[in-house]
């Protein structure tokens, strides 16, 4: 059996495990899991990797054997898997490996209602009990139950953004031969305004077009051309779990994640006038600003999903974006949905006479460099070197929220951040213009690189 300790190591960073998941592994985490939960039923569900089924079905024999039942929900998004906690109030486990290549699988748990499972919500206890052995349950075991989830999901968010009645709209949707080729069809097809043009939905594991990896520019060529030569209003990128959706306009220009998280916290302030939305450090500038001028509370958090939604259940927040185009509502137990943020956009364009482009200028302000890494042999030197230059001059300021940030009076802004899985520092600039940007990174990456 694979080394449990890595593979945690590895879960506990990236939601996803390496390549060494093996169905070993599988049926003594699916046994821990059974046992640590401690409630009579848990849902799975798996994305369209080879390895998925086998290592699902693994899974459940492990919280069978436990005494525990188990409701199958078969293929599915991580956020249909996220639908079916809420929805049956279960918690859950989604066999996928998210964005990353064809070789990788791993698990992602959540406790019922969609609530996250960290280090200390349960995942060091299922690393011990896995490592050490479950004790036998000596009762009955339990029972799998096949439950087709798919049209209830569709439903459920349908109910939350009502498209019936846009205008019409022509929608290119790259799949990447990931879940939204399974998803996308329930949720945007029939008894809607909307012309879908399908890329990659063929359900394939292997990729064998492109990694279902949006986020790399490189990745989202295919769905520009496909805009631009079939004039459709804007394009839609789901990677492999269909959890994070990425948006291009009708140039066939990506539109960055920051602009569609200020865009959606607008219509949820509509809604709701004066909620809290979340939006984590590196979310650009622009969307506490537009939160606030829209009547909201922005709250800023560190990076990832178990601090998102643990500040949205502090403080009640109606929705949270992250710049990686995760985006998590209130009404979705605080879960992510890739999909339920697609679908505001296209109810806001459909609302409109003018076009994507046109839209989503006034959502964004600045310049940024994206992420940019550094391959570092002392990443805390380096880091301390790069707070040396800048703590205490006039004007600054420095936080350590989640790694250094650091704000010049100009508004100009970093955030550098160590890897917990490489030895590489992550930069993030942003400033009033592609020249400052430019300047601010060269700067910071002179002593990163030093």
């Amino acid at each position: 059996m694979a080394d449990l300790a890595s593979i945690f190591k590895a879960y506990d960073v990236r939601g996803v495990v390496p390549d060494t998941l093996d169905t070993g592994v599988a049926r003594a985490v699916g046994a821990a899991f059974g046992r640590v939960v401690g409630v009579g039923a848990v849902v799975v569900a798996h994305d369209m990797r080879p390895s998925s089924p086998e290592l699902t079905a693994a899974f459940a024999e492990g919280v069978t054997g436990q005494g525990v039942d188990v409701v199958d929900a078969g293929l599915g998004s991580t956020d249909l898997l996220y639908y079916a906690s809420g929805e049956l109030g279960l918690p859950g486990a989604m066999f996928t490996a998210s964005h990353n290549p064809a070789q990788y699988n791993g698990i992602k748990m959540c406790r019922a209602g969609a609530a996250p499972m960290s280090a200390d919500t349960g995942l060091d206890e299922i690393r011990h009990l896995a490592e050490e052995g479950v004790p036998e349950h000596g009762g009955p075991a339990g029972k799998v139950t096949r439950r087709d989830l798919l049209q209830g999901y569709a439903d459920y968010l349908r109910g939350l953004v009502d498209l019936s009645g846009i205008r019409p709209l022509k929608v290119a949707v790259d799949a990447g031969n990931g879940m939204g080729g399974h998803t996308v069809p329930a949720v945007l097809g029939e008894g809607l305004p909307l012309e879908v043009v399908p890329l990659y939905f063929e359900l394939d594991g292997t990729f064998p077009n492109h990694p279902a990896n949006p986020l790399d520019p490189d990745n989202l060529v295919d769905l520009q051309e496909k805009v631009r030569e079939s004039g459709a209003d804007l394009g839609l990128a789901f990677d492999g779990d269909a959890d994070r959706c990425f948006v291009v306009d009708e140039r066939g220009e990506p539109v960055p994640p920051s602009a569609v998280t200020a865009l959606v916290a607008a219509q949820e302030l509509e809604r709701e006038p004066g909620a809290t939305v979340i939006h984590n450090l590196i979310t650009s500038q622009a969307v506490p600003e537009i939160v606030a001028e829209k009547g909201g509370t922005p709250v800023r958090t560190r990076v990832g999903h178990s601090f998102i939604k643990a500040t949205m259940a502090e403080t009640g927040a109606i929705f949270g974006g992250e710049h990686s185009a995760h985006y998590y509502f209130r009404d979705f137990w605080r879960a992510d949905t890739g999909m339920l943020a697609a679908m505001h956009v296209l109810r806001v364009l459909g609302a409109d006479t003018r076009t994507l482009s046109e839209i989503t200028r006034e959502y964004t302000r600045y310049a940024a460099s994206g992420e940019v890494n550094s391959e570092v042999d002392d990443a805390a030197g380096r880091m301390a070197a790069v707070r040396e230059a800048y703590e205490g001059r006039e004007g600054i300021t420095v936080d350590d929220l989640d790694g250094l940030s650091v704000t010049l009076p100009d508004g100009s802004w970093f955030n550098l951040r160590a890897s917990n899985t490489e030895p590489l520092l992550r930069l993030n600039v942003e400033a009033p213009d592609d020249t400052g940007v430019a300047t601010l990174r060269d700067r910071v990456l002179a002593i990163v690189r030093a």
